[in-house]
């Protein structure tokens, strides 16, 4: 993508009323929105995250079949979420939005037990042992989930990468946290929940070769 079509998409974002841009430090000092979520969408529906949400098709399919669900697609790449806070604001899908911020930076946006359910869709599974502490499911980041879900909240894992899958199964098994699913091919493995199958990403949809894992998940009360 050339730098002025970034430029472009930028602009367009500060324009849109469901895309919140807010600096590093904004998050840190007292996030504004923290613990207030329910005022953002005039509602107190559940709030549902799409962590790593690129163009945010997930965030949009899941909010297209749950309008009484809220859902919020995070992503530091402002340009990607750019498509799906368009098509929601073109559509008028008022259950959506998107946050322009860091992943490790989750617990400074939503309060403890504030959101309902997770979703890590396809995300960079940061094979190298040095790259660890950016997996998205590594130890510090289940406990960034864990303090921000509310109890029983459940997290998904779709992902092509069978490392990620089985890190994270070992990880989760090893913690003792409940693993509810767990199936290592949804495309010829019956019983993934229908949204599994029924909504491609992207990238889904360039790798669909590729065998594609799905996770579900908890944390002890």
């Amino acid at each position: 993508m050339g730098s002025k079509n970034k430029l472009k998409r930028f602009r367009e974002n500060e324009t849109f009323e469901n895309v919140i841009q807010p600096t590093r430090e904004e998050v840190l000092n007292n996030f504004s929105w923290k613990g207030k979520w329910h005022s953002f969408f005039n509602n107190s529906n559940p709030i549902v995250l799409e962590l790593g949400c690129g163009k945010g098709e997930y965030t949009l399919a899941l909010a297209e079949r749950n309008p009484q669900v809220n859902f919020i697609g995070i992503d530091i790449k402002g340009a990607r979420f750019w498509r799906g806070a368009k098509t929601a604001v073109e559509n008028q899908i008022t259950n959506v939005a998107f946050i322009r911020t860091q992943i490790e930076l989750i617990d400074f946006c939503f309060a403890e037990g504030e959101v309902s359910e997770i979703w890590i869709t396809f995300p960079d599974p940061q094979i190298k042992f040095k790259r660890t502490k950016h997996r998205l499911t590594n130890p510090t980041f289940l406990d960034k989930y864990h303090q921000i879900l509310k109890p029983k909240g459940l997290v998904h894992l779709k992902t092509d990468s069978e490392f990620l899958h089985g890190y994270t199964l070992g990880l989760l098994t090893g913690l003792g946290y409940p693993i509810l699913y767990a199936n290592n091919d949804v495309y010829r493995q019956e019983g993934a929940p229908a949204i599994v199958t029924e909504v491609q990403t992207f990238y889904e949809k360039i790798f669909s070769e590729k065998p594609i894992t799905y996770l579900q998940f908890t944390f002890p009360r």
